[in-house]
Formats: structure tokens, sequence, C-alpha cells
């Protein structure tokens, strides 16, 4: 499912933190962190921490470090040293030169450093304890970000459930007048092969014989009766929420299988329609079932 969650804070040194997590649709967990240099020892906690609150989804989360005051700026005096020497040196070669000013001597790289205070290792700590306390707070927020669209997921899924349950039925009461007009197709048949005075002459027990044979061929009780049983087992999963996922996932391949066998036993264009509609209702339900954990 889809969510997105921010939390900001600061460190005990001044440097404001910023984390952005995004979510999208995956069939399992894909967590993506962009952490700071120096910060590499946060991601196993947030790992574990993203493991136990999601089940599914592309997750990237977006750690951003940013110093409050501005760093102070030092003279480096061997990098300094270094550059006077080589412009006294150029200065004795080329004639006429000018003593370099101050400013570009102090803009060369690495003339001007900036002053980094000393961290120890308990100040680490604590930056590292702060910072998996606010993933975690956004991660509070990501879930609840997703629970919002599970709520409009599920609505959708149970008004799709009740179209295919709709869908199922049209087909039952399409299917019941199949061996009727498998008769009528059969006479119709016989006397454009026979004549009507040809086709007075076949056995009513011959002609009851194939009417059988087709409708056998043609019934459709057994994938109505799985379709319904489907549905009841989709509409128990939306009650009971968790995990239902990768269940409904597996029970919309088993939908669209009945709803083939239904359409290749049609023999009967309004009941081909049914199928046909049963499929595309179906796809979308099962397009729907990937968006939920």
């Amino acid at each position: 499912m889809t969510g997105f969650a921010r939390e900001s804070g600061s460190l005990g040194d001044g440097t404001a933190f910023v984390w952005e997590l995004r979510s999208v649709n995956g069939r399992g967990l894909d967590l993506r962190l962009r952490l700071p240099n120096g910060q590499d020892a946060l991601e196993p906690l947030l790992r574990e921490a993203t493991a136990k609150r999601l089940k599914r989804g592309n997750v990237s989360a977006t750690l951003s470090l940013k110093r409050e005051e501005r760093p102070k700026l030092a003279v480096d005096p061997a990098a300094l040293e270094q550059v006077l020497k080589l412009a006294l040196d150029l200065a004795g070669r080329i004639r006429g030169s000018v003593a370099p000013r101050a400013e570009a001597l102090l803009a060369l790289p690495g003339v001007m450093r900036a002053e980094v205070p000393e961290v120890d290792e308990a100040q680490q700590d604590a930056a590292r304890a702060t910072l998996a306390e606010a993933y975690g707070r956004a991660l509070s927020g990501l879930v609840a970000a997703r629970q919002g669209e599970g709520a409009r997921l599920h609505s959708i899924l149970a008004g799709l459930l009740d179209e295919i349950a709709t869908l199922r039925d049209a087909a039952a009461e399409a299917a019941a007048g199949q061996p009727e007009a498998q008769r009528a197709r059969l006479l119709e048949q016989l006397a454009a092969l026979l004549g009507e005075a040809g086709r007075a002459r076949v056995p009513e027990e011959r002609l009851a014989q194939e009417v059988a044979l087709l409708a056998q061929k043609s019934d459709v009780r057994e994938e109505l009766d799985r379709l319904t049983a489907h549905i009841e087992a989709a509409r128990a999963l939306l009650a009971a929420g968790d995990g239902a996922g990768r269940k409904l996932d597996f029970l919309t391949q088993e939908f669209q299988r009945e709803a083939n066998t239904l359409c290749s036993k049609s023999a009967s264009v309004p009941l081909t329609r049914i199928g046909l509609e049963l499929k595309a209702a179906i796809e979308r339900l099962r397009e729907q079932a990937a968006n939920i954990e």
C-alpha cells in the first residue's frame, strides 16, 4: 500500500534531522535506506523495526542531516605554507609577477577547513538512539497512512466481491436455460440437414440422449459452486484483515480458473457474455488485492 510520513528533530550537537518514509505497492517487503555518511550503524536497527511493522510494500527511507550552526573555519597552516612556497618560487621565475592576494590564497582547496567538533562514543550512541526513535515515530505515521488507504481498499474489494456474486447468480440463471436452448438448436440443425420430414423420423429417445450428452458437457454447476465458495472465503479474509493480501492474491487465481472453465463450457451467448464480465471483475479484484498486506 502507498503512504508517506515525515519526522524531524535535532541532535544534541545542534544538527537538525529529517526522516522521510515513502511506501508503494509491492508483493514483498523491500526497504531501501538512504543514510548520510557515518550513519551505517543504524541500518540493522531500522530494518528490524520495519520488518516488525510492515509485511509488504516497496519502502524508501531517507535521512537528511543539517547543522543548524555554520561550522567554524580555520586555516590549515601546513597547506598555507606549502602554497606560499610555491607562490614565492613562481614569483622568482616570472618577471613582473604580483604577490598573491590573501583572499586568493584562502580560496585554494585545502587552505581553509571546517572545524568539526570531536564526538565521543557516548554522544554517537545517544545520537543514534535519537534517530532510531524518530524513525519509529515516522514508521508509525507510515503505518497509519497505509491503514487509512487499507480502509478505502476494503470498501473497493467488498464492492468487487458483491459484483462477482451478482455475476455468479446471473451465470446460474443463464446456465439453467442451456439444455432447452441446446435442444432447440439441435432440432434446427437436424431440420437443416434432413428437412422437416427427416427430422420427424429421428427417435425422441435418440434426441434426448444427444441433448443429455450436450448438457453434460456444458454443465457448469461445479464451477458455480466453487465460485460461491471462493466468494465466501474472500469475504472471510476481508473480515479477518490480518495478512489478507497474499491469500486474496491466491484466491483470485482460483476465481480466474473457474471463470475460464465456465467460458469454455458455455453453450450460449448470454452465458459467455457473463463469463467475460466475470473475468474482468476478477482481474480488477486481483489488481486491488495486490495493494494490501
